[in-house]
């Protein structure tokens, strides 16, 4: 099997895919002619967003994200995450922690998107090298 994508419950899936669009330089690579389902072109696994009312139509029961209670994220890597965290927030993201470096050499910070989603923005992690464990 092969991971294909992951995906988030919204209110407003082409306002989610423009906000990702602006926030966090990603591409759209598909929206429903409804507007209820929606995708971004994230390399081999997708980032898709589906409407609470086409998850209630089929028969889920779901809920918004709880920015105080978050039960998972998205994260991107990037080079400059101060720079991410910027154009985030100025798209519309609320800062949930600033950059910091952790003991381990990442780099991340967080923030919460136009809908409470958790996002992670981190410098990638740096595989060990040959002499550690």
């Amino acid at each position: 099997m092969q991971f294909a994508y992951a995906i988030f419950y919204v209110q407003d899936v082409a306002a989610t895919l423009d906000f990702y669009e602006r926030a966090f330089a990603q591409r759209r690579r598909f929206l429903s002619p409804q507007g209820d389902y929606g995708e971004l072109d994230t390399g081999g696994t997708a980032l898709a967003f589906a409407s609470l009312g086409l998850m209630r139509s089929l028969g889920k029961s779901p809920r918004p994200a709880e920015p105080s209670a978050p039960s998972g994220e998205i994260a991107f890597t990037t080079t400059d995450v101060p720079a991410a965290v910027a154009r985030a927030v100025a798209a519309g993201a609320s800062l949930v922690r600033a950059p910091q470096t952790m003991p381990w050499g990442q780099t991340i910070a967080y923030v919460n998107d136009a809908d409470g989603v958790l996002v992670e923005l981190c410098t990638p992690v740096a595989p060990p090298s040959p002499d550690q464990p």
